[in-house]
């Protein structure tokens, strides 16, 4: 039996020994001894033998990544993705049998092909018991490993999807099939490198890997038991992007023996010389390890394709409806090209199991298989979920059915995005930027007592951070991308956590980093108090109107005003971190430079006709990001913020947000209380239920944008609870609540909240044009219930109330 468990303290740190090898792993990292460039796929192997039941641990890490297999099994993959200095290894408990044992673990590397999330410094093995009576045995560097290069693998560029890495196609006839077994010939002994260090070693190569525990649990990998078969055909050639699905060349009579094989219900054997194409509809979005089993077929080939949605037309790369298929294409979006996967090609062997070394992402897979000379039997297909084992652990329910449905698509989106880090969007990228980042960990806070996967997010942006200050946009990245506006983003991300959770100290070691932040936005004053526009992508919302999402004023030395706006943003919830780890001098000098920023952009950007702050210095161009920035950074006067409130509801040339950025508009209606402002911006979301969307959109226009799953749209979910039902921390670490519903004309709504000491149970009437509430909160806190300018107190405890 072999199981992960995670450590709260590295190993090996040898507190007791002299500097010089303090932080020295006892085992060694392992590589082929053959010259190798990435692209390759290496397996290692250790036969050993065990004199007696054994019980020991062991971690594990490899440079790039690893799947382990202990006696034919899969026990384990990894390293969780992290940095060259902050390098992750995993930690298994094993209990063994006497006997004879073998350890293989499949390791590649993929250099410039891998995906941008991956980051390398020197391709290798590492496996070490932590006790030593089983180093000699089985650790790296001492026991007899033994590598081989898996030979068959070609990479291909993934098309749109840039960042994802490359997909594969599998030659059978070169490869070592069951090699996981430690069979087969062609093994040499590895060549022992340096041995693995933690960050206590003193003197550490610039390229070597800093090892330290793994933080998350495993991710799920699970069989997805859902789709259904919509389209079988012969087509004419192997290529099918320009070949439309058509119902009039449906092999209807084929139908049953797909629907068996996807069900696991029976295995499928096709002819000789016979050519078809499947459509999977997955019915709901889905990242998934692909798995064939196959027997005979040889020189047959399989390919697996996978994508968001069905193109309507290749023109106007317009997606329709995306649960329709008559008519519409499988091709990749702006190359017109068969869609993003893998292929296999079949030596004609028994139980060959074909599958991926990445997962996939999307609703349709795209099945084309084809035979020469040989009948091929199908023997299973099966579809493995992965992502972080986020569950929902809070509950709703409201009278609106469209919310209703809506929420659960919602906490799809964040599922999906939810990784090893959390991720923009698991089709094109895969990469965890701040902007997207901060609003997955709000939708976290409220879904799921876990917070692990937000502190590392907190954690990996502050390593990000350059020598300016800044952090990288988005990280671990072997891409590095500078987007300044997203280094505020962050700053925000701590003030979340520091209301949401309750561990000060880990708040406050986040915040050398955040005034190294604001510090770099404070260098780039002019003499007017203004920031003036860093180098960089100063990107703020996907709008046609803005070039790039950067708006005007954007360009390096110039003036932005929403860059500003976010500046003042910051740098209160600066004062407020500040304030809650102790540092009343640091705070008072955020909110001196906050005012003072608040009063140049008054003097200069205020248009007193219109009641708006303009986004130029002519007054000629306007957004309601600036507006929503203003008001949300609580330095305005009441009558200001009323005049802006005004000025959105009766200006028709302000820009409108997209729908990431909505959540900054929704959290304004939340401020000033407008009810109808926030459910009619919902419409966008509920045309997403029309549409038969599985999952939250990227952009303005759902028919033409790229992500069909991009979870910094899916803040409607963290709404429900913030705003509708109105539950936010009023203290850090939520030990008091302020209730402020927004139910507009909500018959009912409630739910359960998790809550750091347990959960919080709210359920709203609304009869008679008064407010009937049930509330119940955990034994320690204590908070307020405002509506409609009535404030009652809350106690610990179960309570109904009538305002």
């Amino acid at each position: 039996m072999i199981q992960r468990t995670l450590l709260t303290d590295a190993p090996f740190d040898q507190r007791d020994m002299s500097w010089s090898i303090r932080g020295r792993w006892p085992c060694s990292w392992i590589s082929a001894p053959f010259p190798l460039a990435p692209p390759f796929v290496l397996a290692y192997r250790l036969r050993f033998i065990l004199e007696q039941a054994s019980v020991f641990r062991l971690h594990v890490t490899a440079d790039e990544r690893y799947i382990l297999y202990l006696d034919g099994m899969r026990a384990g993959c990894g390293p969780e993705r992290g940095d060259v200095d902050h390098w992750y290894f995993e930690t298994y408990d094993v209990s063994l049998e006497a006997g004879v044992h073998m350890l293989v673990a499949q390791v590649w590397s993929l250099g410039e092909k891998a995906p941008f999330a991956q980051v390398s410094a020197q391709p290798g093995f590492l496996l070490c018991p932590e006790e030593d009576a089983y180093r000699d045995v089985l650790g790296t560097g001492r026991a007899s490993w033994e590598v081989k290069q898996l030979a068959g693998y070609t990479f291909h560029e993934p098309l749109s999807a840039f960042a994802i890495g490359y997909t594969l196609e599998l030659e059978g006839k070169q490869f070592a099939w069951d090699f996981e077994h430690g069979v087969g010939t062609g093994w040499s002994p590895a060549r022992v490198l340096q041995p693995g260090v933690t960050a206590q070693c003193s003197e550490v190569a610039p390229s070597q890997q800093q090892l330290l525990p793994a933080s998350l649990p495993p991710m799920l990998y699970q069989r997805y038991r859902g789709g259904r078969v919509r389209h079988i055909s012969a087509p004419s050639l192997s290529h099918t992007h320009s070949l439309a699905f058509r119902a009039a060349e449906h092999l209807t009579e084929e139908e049953e023996g797909w629907r068996a094989l996807l069900a696991g219900d029976s295995s499928l054997t096709l002819p000789p010389h016979t050519r078809r194409r499947v459509l999977i509809d997955l019915e709901n979005y889905l990242c998934a390890y692909p798995e064939i089993v196959v027997s005979r077929g040889e020189a047959g080939s399989v390919r697996v394709n996978w994508q968001e949605s069905l193109i309507a037309d290749t023109h106007t790369w317009n997606k329709g409806h995306r649960g329709e298929i008559e008519d519409k294409y499988f091709t990749t979006l702006w190359r017109d090209r068969d869609g993003i996967g893998d292929s296999f090609h079949l030596d004609g062997g028994e139980h060959r199991r074909l599958t991926t070394l990445w997962w996939r992402a999307g609703r349709y897979v795209e099945l084309v298989v084809e035979t020469e000379n040989q009948p091929l039997t199908l023997e299973q297909l099966h579809f493995y979920e992965t992502r972080y084992p986020l569950e929902m652990e809070s509950s709703f329910s409201v009278s609106d059915e469209r919310l209703q449905r809506l929420l659960p698509l919602a906490f799809r989106t964040l599922q999906m995005c939810a990784h090893e880090t959390y991720m923009d969007c698991p089709f094109y990228e895969q990469l965890m930027y701040v902007g997207d980042t901060r609003l997955e960990c709000l939708l976290t806070y409220v879904s799921s007592r876990d917070d692990r996967l937000p502190r590392k997010a907190l954690r990996l942006f502050d390593y990000s951070r350059l020598p300016g200050g800044l952090t990288q946009s988005r990280y671990p990245s072997r891409v590095r991308q500078m987007i300044p506006p997203f280094s505020l983003w962050w700053v925000a991300m701590i003030h979340d956590y520091l209301m949401w959770r309750d561990d000060v100290a880990f708040v406050c070691s986040l915040l050398p980093g955040m005034r190294a932040v604001l510090d770099a936005f404070v260098s780039l004053r002019d003499e007017d108090g203004l920031v003036r526009s860093p180098a960089g992508w100063n990107f703020m919302d996907w709008l046609p109107a803005w070039p790039d999402g950067e708006p005007e004023g954007s360009h390096e030395g110039e003036i932005c005003v929403s860059l500003n706006w976010l500046y003042v943003y910051a740098l209160q919830k600066g004062v407020e971190l500040e304030q809650a780890c102790g540092e009343a001098e640091l705070a008072a000098r955020y909110q001196r430079l906050a005012r003072e920023t608040v009063e140049a952009l008054t003097a200069q950007y205020w248009c007193e006709e219109k009641g708006l702050y303009a986004d130029n210095a002519e007054h000629t161009n306007f957004s309601e990001h600036s507006q929503c920035l203003a008001v949300l950074s609580r330095l305005l006067s009441t009558e200001q913020c009323r005049r802006i409130e005004a000025g959105i509801t009766g200006a028709s040339e302000l820009l409108r947000p997209s729908v990431y950025f909505l959540h900054y508009y929704f959290e304004l209606c939340q401020m000033t209380g407008r009810s109808d402002l926030f459910f009619q911006r919902l419409q966008a979301w509920y045309q997403m239920l029309d549409l038969d969307f599985k999952t939250t959109y990227e952009n303005l226009d759902p028919f033409t944008n790229r992500s069909d799953c991009h979870a910094w749209a899916a803040h409607p979910l963290y709404h429900y609870f913030a705003t509708i039902l109105g539950i936010r921390p009023a203290a850090p670490g939520f030990r008091s609540v302020m209730i402020t519903p927004l139910l507009g004309s909500l018959a009912s709504s409630g739910g359960t909240l998790v809550h750091p000491q347990g959960e919080l149970r709210v359920s709203f009437q609304q009869l008679g044009g008064a407010l009937h509430a049930t509330i119940a909160l955990p034994e320690t806190v204590q908070g307020t219930l405002a509506y409609h300018g009535q404030q009652c107190a809350l106690h610990p405890g179960e309570q109904q109330l009538r305002l």
